[in-house]
């Protein structure tokens, strides 16, 4: 299995559930930040793939129809499996359970916002994880016609899971880019976060604060808007990200909302 550049992501915007600021992460004598090991188990905590396996046929073989992703059993055609290996960094056998998972939820070939909602339901019965489902959707649903094909999933899942600490900014400043305009305000900041924190934080023990969202946007906002005009951008957004030590550190958090 072929391993991350950089295991991504943004939990120091997501915050920690408790409402306190995330332990460190493994950092070398130095001090400096430390790439983490992408490992099978850290892809089978991904909500999406957990969702996608567990909808796999245990009767289900590795067989020649795999090689085609059984084109002619839906009514959307993925891309053929070479493409799509060429374009992720799943492999071929990965590719084949994904799709065979997705095909099992997913006769059409499309998933759609309600999928999400019911998928982000069930890993997070204790909170209400529609409004970060309808997010997370959104970014996903790169065309915004309201549905998403097999293809853009598995590229994004390749991306928050396997991409480059840059690849996985990138992706994360299009999930907070709420209207898609290029900029991040802290109104759109502050809704990921509150949904998060409505999905998994407001029933964790010590309860969370309720000014908790609200504390960690004044603080990563101020540090990004770097020319205080009221925006982030995406230039902005990486370069803050890549650059404080304790928002890379504590960017293994968001692996555990997705």
């Amino acid at each position: 299995m072929q391993q991350a550049d950089e295991k991504m992501v943004d939990g120091g915007l997501l915050g920690d559930a408790n409402g306190v600021e995330p332990a460190p992460g493994r950092v070398k004598s130095s001090g400096k930040w430390q790439k983490p090991r992408f490992s099978r188990k850290a892809l089978m905590k991904c909500c999406l793939v957990k969702w996608i396996i567990a909808s796999t046929q245990p009767q289900d073989k590795d067989d020649s129809s795999d090689s085609d992703l059984e084109l002619s059993t839906v009514r959307h055609q993925p891309e053929g499996l070479d493409q799509l290996q060429a374009q992720t960094k799943f492999t071929r056998k990965e590719l084949q359970s994904l799709y065979r998972g997705f095909k099992n939820e997913c006769p059409s070939g499309l998933v759609d916002e309600e999928t999400f909602k019911t998928i982000y339901s069930q890993f997070f019965p204790q909170g209400d994880a529609s409004t970060y489902a309808h997010f997370l959707f959104n970014a996903f649903d790169l065309d915004r016609n309201g549905s998403i094909r097999f293809e853009d999933f598995v590229i994004g899942l390749s991306v928050l899971l396997r991409g480059s600490v840059t690849e996985k900014l990138n992706w994360a400043f299009n999930l907070y880019d709420i209207n898609k305009d290029g900029y991040i305000t802290k109104e759109e900041m502050l809704a990921i976060m509150k949904s998060i924190y409505d999905m998994m934080g407001r029933y964790t023990y010590p309860c969370v604060k309720d000014d908790a969202p609200s504390e960690h946007v004044d603080k990563f906002f101020q540090k990004m808007d770097r020319n205080r005009d009221g925006v982030v951008t995406i230039e902005e957004f990486i370069e803050t990200c890549q650059k404080d030590e304790n928002i890379m550190n504590s960017m293994q958090l968001f692996e555990n909302v997705i």
